[in-house]
């Protein structure tokens, strides 16, 4: 059994993680098959979409902590230096390389997103979730600390410092209404809805120019941390002009001078 399902359908990619008897967790193999999933994906300009699930009932308990006892007295657990490199850095990789692909990522929450599940939740552009889902930062219930793979960075930009806070230093669930409350997820919707409006809004995206779709995400992510409106400005305005001499610009504007009305319409 593959423990990652990718299927394509015109221009989206559906990837779903396939542990479905442990929760989606993450062990060391489940890692490696992800984080060179999104490389080939990244890669692959046949895609402009890509959807992320999990079967079952969940969409990842986040990491097998059965890996941890297992490997306790191996090399990756031999000393700080060696766990930074073999164990933590390799798990933060799949959240950048997450952020780093060009094309938009959607999560369609199923279930339980905890742990890495939760950051691989925040990592993605867009998130649905199921009624049943719920979120949960759980590194610091079990003597970590709660920043982790990202989420001190991408959670108070999604919620605010306040709550942000709240739930990274209490390890609580956060369940899908109060997370579509909040902003952490954009709609929730029932039953067998969830992933077909996911595939909608990936069509949606994939429909639009591959350029323009990795540099309006490019822009998002910069000026998260941009110092001024005038840096951000000024990286709209590189961007703009990359996409009016890409060829697109004049091939879509067409329709306006023929009064067929916006392109998307």
């Amino acid at each position: 059994m593959a423990l990652v399902e990718t299927t394509r359908l015109g221009r989206v990619a559906t990837v779903t993680i396939n542990r479905p008897e442990a929760m989606n967790a993450f062990n060391s193999e489940l890692l490696e098959v992800l984080i060179d999933e999104m490389e080939t994906l990244a890669d692959y300009g046949g895609v402009g979409a890509v959807v992320i699930t999990g079967a079952g009932r969940g969409f990842s308990s986040g990491a097998d902590l059965n890996d941890a006892v297992v490997f306790r007295d191996s090399q990756a657990f031999a000393d700080p230096e060696n766990f930074l490199k073999i164990v933590q850095e390799r798990y933060a990789s799949l959240i950048l390389r997450m952020r780093r692909i060009p094309q938009p990522v959607i999560a369609a929450v199923n279930g339980p997103a905890a742990g890495g599940g939760f950051s691989m939740a925040l990592a993605s552009d867009v998130r649905f979730a199921s009624p049943e889902a719920y979120f949960v930062a759980s590194f610091i219930n079990i003597g970590l600390s709660g920043g982790e793979l990202g989420c001190s960075y991408l959670l108070p930009r999604l919620v605010g410092l306040s709550r942000a806070s709240e739930i990274l230093l209490t390890g609580r669930k956060v369940r899908a209404e109060e997370a579509e409350r909040m902003g952490l997820v954009t709609r929730v919707v029932a039953g067998d809805g969830l992933l077909e409006e996911a595939l909608a809004c990936a069509r949606a995206m994939a429909a639009k120019s591959a350029g323009g779709l990795k540099l309006t995400k490019r822009a998002l992510d910069e000026n998260l941390a941009a110092p001024s409106l005038e840096s951000a400005i000024n990286i709209e305005n590189r961007n703009q002009t990359i996409m009016v001499f890409s060829g697109e610009f004049f091939k879509l504007i067409r329709s306006f001078y023929k009064g067929e009305g916006a392109p998307g319409e």
